[in-house]
């Protein structure tokens, strides 16, 4: 069995698709079908059942990817490891990318990153508050950003970066978005379709704090990409996040007397020989990334 076939599985599970997969991962359908078979032969067990549609796992299709992902991972740890200690390392910056973070703000990260050290290179690993705590804990990623309250845990530090108000989302068509600008009585008893809890604990507790208890939560929740179609159906309801979420057909309007903010930091091992993280964490650095956003 071999790292590039653990690879090529991950491609297909991941995509659910022979052909998708194939694209992605730059080979012809026909040797990644070969491939798979192969491996399923070595295996033992059939790992994908195939159909019409694409492809779903079998229950030891679903073992075997949780496996070959920590192996996949494990190999690249070691090489990169390896590497460090000939003093062959790379200067590469793996930035987690948080999940509807503004744009300019990894922007902001990479150029940093391009003017204190010019020979380096941003590779970017998208995630939850959550993912990005926990990839950069296994060592998936050197810096990461994340919404804050967050507790951190040993031997990780952040710095603050921006600030952006979030306001209340709604249908074009929902009675209130004629309005200019909303107080939390005129949210009493609607429904509220926001993220889930789990992406990030301790800003969702914080921000429905803020609220009161006058909004109602929906029975749903949604990922911050979801949250216009889930508008869209439910015309009644509400969401939360910043003005760069309005669209068209979903339109959005600030909380006057108590506006919500959401915080955004970076975060990184404070035991980490990354090169690149260390040229951008000697001041002014990350400090100077917060200034200038705020001063956009």
């Amino acid at each position: 069995m071999e790292l590039r076939q653990m690879r090529y599985f991950v491609g297909v599970a991941e995509e659910l698709h022979f052909g998708r997969a194939a694209e992605r991962l730059y080979i012809s359908t026909p040797t990644l079908s070969q491939q798979i078979k192969q491996l399923e032969r070595e295996v033992g067990t059939t790992l994908l059942i195939r159909h019409s549609r694409g492809v779903e796992l079998t229950p030891a299709g679903q073992v075997f990817l949780a496996r070959a992902r920590e192996t996949i991972q494990a190999a690249g740890l070691a090489l990169k490891d390896t590497r460090r200690a000939a003093g062959l390392d790379e200067p590469v910056l793996r930035l987690g990318l948080l999940n509807g973070v503004p744009g300019w703000l990894p922007a902001a990260l990479e150029q940093l990153a391009a003017d204190r050290y010019p020979s380096s290179t941003v590779t970017l690993a998208a995630g939850t508050t959550v993912d990005q705590v926990r990839m950069l804990s296994s060592g998936e990623i050197d810096l990461g950003l994340v919404r804050t309250p967050l507790t951190l845990p040993v031997a990780t530090t952040s710095e603050h970066l921006a600030d952006e108000e979030l306001g209340v989302l709604l249908a074009a068509t929902h009675p209130l978005a004629e309005r200019t600008e909303l107080t939390l009585d005129d949210l009493a008893g609607l429904e509220l379709i926001w993220i889930q809890r789990a992406a990030a604990p301790e800003f969702y507790d914080d921000a429905l704090k803020r609220l009161g208890d006058q909004i109602r939560l929906s029975d749903i929740s949604m990922s911050h990409s979801q949250l216009h179609s889930a508008l869209r159906v439910r015309r009644g309801a509400i969401s939360l996040g910043s003005c760069r979420a309005a669209t068209p057909d979903v339109v959005w309007r600030p909380i006057t007397g108590r506006p919500l903010v959401a915080k955004y930091a970076a975060i990184w091992r404070t035991d980490s020989h990354n090169p690149v993280l260390r040229s951008m964490t000697v001041s002014p650095g990350l400090t100077a990334v917060r200034q200038q956003v705020v001063a956009d």
